[in-house]
């Protein structure tokens, strides 16, 4: 299907909402859904491409969706630095980290102060002669230091995997073109061998909103695997992928002051920041971090940067 067939596909579904067979649903909320709208993703690169596709969705029905392959290249930001080259470096030279709902500058100084930070002395990530700071340089180094089995010679390491180096990955994602609210949310999957999905969604520009970053794996080994300011690292098996919502990727701002929309969910409904535009937080969010109005229909909120976190579960089916 070309795009022109996209753009009437979702005209059509703004109008209505569209089950398998091209007829109307019942909104399961009582209220308006709005239909993802594929034209929000940022697809001029070539880096995301959107066809439609019927699935199979989780409550057994089968529904439209967009069939989203990304490159997780976004467009509208740059990716990195993650680590600095040396102690004596500014905040312009990394990246962020998080530690107990915080989000901290990976300043040089930031490195040289791991033992006063983690209250161990076992950190030591940098000479204490040049101030140069021990990092992967490598698309070896990145295969081998960012995993749960680093071994010992990656000790007191920062993980810094480039994009050259998943420059052929690709991702396939599909969601709803309608979502379909459930009567209870769906648990995220925890790893292999799990039920339900891991990654949360994806945002305009292709890159997706994953699973929370594995932060005790990672200092358990003494390594240190930041993100860049938009919130986003790089590992060989999933490309370029975000654990936090920073405001770098691109956002929809809404009229009527409510917080700016960021991407789409797997079921189907909107991502929105978690504040709204005069800086104050939702307080009337359901477990998934979700709630609703007649402008949006049900949509979520992100969680605060420094959690680790973008929503809790999903309140909708996703395609499987």
């Amino acid at each position: 299907m070309n795009y022109k067939n996209l753009l009437f596909v979702a005209l059509i579904c703004a109008l209505m909402s569209c089950s398998k067979d091209g007829g109307t649903t019942t909104p399961t909320n009582n209220g308006t859904v709005i239909n993802v709208d594929a034209t929000k993703f940022l697809t001029s690169s070539g880096n995301v491409t959107i066809s439609t596709e019927t699935r199979t969705l989780s409550n057994g029905t089968s529904a439209l969706c967009y069939k989203i392959v990304t490159k997780s290249t976004p467009t509208d930001h740059i990716q990195g630095p993650w680590c600095p080259t040396n102690i004596s470096d500014d905040a312009s030279k990394g990246g962020i980290w998080i530690e107990n709902g915080n989000v901290y500058d990976v300043d040089g100084a930031f490195i040289k102060n791991l033992a006063t930070f983690y209250n161990n002395t076992t950190w030591q990530m940098y000479n204490k002669t040049t101030g140069e700071i021990t990092k992967t340089l490598t698309q070896a180094d990145c295969q081998a230091a960012a995993n749960p089995n680093v071994g010992v010679q990656y000790k007191n390491y920062c993980v810094e995997c480039l994009p050259s180096y998943v420059s052929s990955v690709t991702k396939t994602i599909y969601i709803p073109i309608t979502p379909v609210k459930l009567s209870s949310p769906v648990s995220f999957g925890a790893g292999p061998g799990s039920s339900g999905p891991t990654i949360r969604g994806i945002a305009f520009n292709g890159v997706v909103f994953d699973a929370p970053a594995p932060v005790s794996a990672i200092l358990g080994a003494y390594t240190l695997a930041p993100f860049d300011d938009a919130g986003g690292h790089i590992n060989i098996g999933a490309g370029y992928h975000y654990h936090a919502a920073t405001g770098k990727s691109t956002k929809i701002h809404q009229l009527d002051g409510h917080a700016a929309m960021i991407g789409y969910a797997l079921d189907g409904f909107g991502i929105y920041e978690r504040l709204s535009a005069s800086g104050t937080e939702y307080t009337d969010l359901d477990a998934s971090r979700g709630h609703y109005d007649a402008t949006r229909g049900y949509h979520y909120h992100v969680d605060k940067a420094g959690s680790n976190n973008f929503i809790n579960s999903l309140a909708g089916a996703y395609a499987q």
